[in-house]
């Protein structure tokens, strides 16, 4: 099984020596060539183009994106192809639980930008769990990719 993980303790995965991505887009390629890997009969272009993928890849960036911009950073990343679909694991150094925004537009306002992210993973991922340790939190989500 391909995994791409790490170790908080020093940024590197203590099996594969592969560091933590440093943004989303880092993290989207580590997903898309695991899955590339696995549907070998897909190019990545063609893998791109799957609703499924196209899924994968968002809750991704979002979760990512969310540990950089409210987690204090991204700690820990791993992503590994089980038997129900994909699994991420994503780490960050703030123990603060996600919570929705508030998207129903009459009260959100005219014009507001963000705050849609995490209710977009709970609706793509087939489950979410959220864990707090002492160096902060653990989100997995688990995507159906079928």
């Amino acid at each position: 099984m391909a995994e791409r993980g790490t170790s908080p303790a020093d940024g590197l995965d203590e099996s594969a020596n592969t560091p933590v991505p440093k943004n989303a887009a880092e993290a989207r390629d580590a997903v898309m060539q695991l899955l590339t890997a696995q549907f070998c009969g897909l190019d990545s272009e063609g893998l791109a183009a799957d609703v499924v993928v196209a899924d994968a890849l968002l809750v991704t960036s979002e979760l990512v994106t969310n540990a950089f911009r409210h987690g204090g950073g991204l700690t820990g990343f791993a992503a590994e192809l089980t038997d129900e679909g994909l699994r991420l694991s994503v780490e960050d150094a703030r123990r603060e639980v996600p919570v929705a925004g508030d998207t129903d537009a009459e009260n959100s306002g005219v014009g507001r930008i963000g705050g849609y992210g995490w209710a977009l993973v709970r609706r793509l991922a087939k489950q979410v769990s959220v864990s707090v340790h002492p160096g902060g939190k653990r989100i997995v989500a688990l995507i159906s990719l079928t």
